[in-house]
């Protein structure tokens, strides 16, 4: 068996890796409301690059009346529904069937249900988390899709997760939002100057991890020449099992590594 390599640098996804993750809050809503699982993140998803979610996420604009408008709108796309449809029936096999109407989505409720959610520290993944800044032994950043709250609201206080961190790179701050090849290439310089304060020779991409739990922004790590880990929705205590082979520490608490 090949020696794995153990890396200079760990890069952490913020939402559904260290916190709870926001694609919960839109399954619980959809399954309370009665709507196709997945039709929500379908239509994010397919708004891409300039829909509002997106546009937020890049800081192009703020959480306010203008935003929740057009969330809203992007999820009443009488377009998107029809499309959505289509692959479900083909998924099922009821290719022509009749469209049924598009379901209802308070977009502002579900909006800050999903931040109310994603405060919650991950049980397996934060503790981890703290052991590893402990040690020293490994250089921390984050990459994460993010929000900026209006001007004094309690969620833009730095968080305790974030204080693990070395250093934290913002879509909303940046302008750039993954799995754009850019925001990779500001993880990796801010690794390479890291390491190089740290009296290191530097950072290689092959030397950095990544860890995240949406499919295309592992993709695009992986083409920046990282290693990634996909972390499963509800499933993370295997992300941290995973972290122990790369680190050779033992992350896990003694009472959870026998679940």
């Amino acid at each position: 068996m090949a020696e794995i390599k153990r890396p200079v640098g760990l890069l952490f996804d913020v939402g559904g890796v260290c916190v709870a993750s926001p694609l919960q809050a839109i399954l619980d809503y959809e399954i309370i409301r009665n709507i196709p699982s997945g039709w929500i993140n379908f239509s994010i998803s397919r708004t891409a690059p300039n829909g509002s979610w997106h546009k937020l996420e890049r800081g192009d604009i703020g959480v306010d009346t203008d935003f929740f408008a057009g969330f809203n709108a992007d999820l009443a796309s009488p377009e998107l529904w029809a499309q959505f449809q289509q692959q479900l029936q083909k998924k099922q096999g009821t290719n022509g069937s009749t469209i049924p109407p598009m379901p209802t989505v308070d977009a502002e409720w579900l909006f800050w249900e999903m931040m109310r959610v994603s405060r919650t520290t991950d049980p397996y993944i934060y503790p981890a988390l703290k052991k590893l800044r402990e040690s020293g032994q490994f250089l921390m950043g984050a990459l994460s899709n993010t929000i900026i709250f209006p001007d004094g609201h309690e969620y833009n206080e730095a968080s305790e997760v974030k204080k693990q961190f070395d250093f934290f790179i913002s879509s909303a701050h940046t302008g750039l939002r993954k799995p754009d090849p850019k925001i990779y290439q500001v993880a990796l310089q801010e690794m390479d100057n890291l390491a190089k304060r740290r009296g290191l020779a530097g950072a290689n991409p092959d030397d950095v991890v990544f860890f995240d739990d949406i499919g295309e922004n592992l993709k695009g790590a992986k083409n920046a020449g990282m290693r990634t880990v996909k972390v499963i929705l509800g499933k993370t205590q295997d992300a941290v099992k995973e972290l122990e082979k790369l680190t050779g520490l033992q992350l896990l608490e003694e009472d959870k590594a026998r679940l």
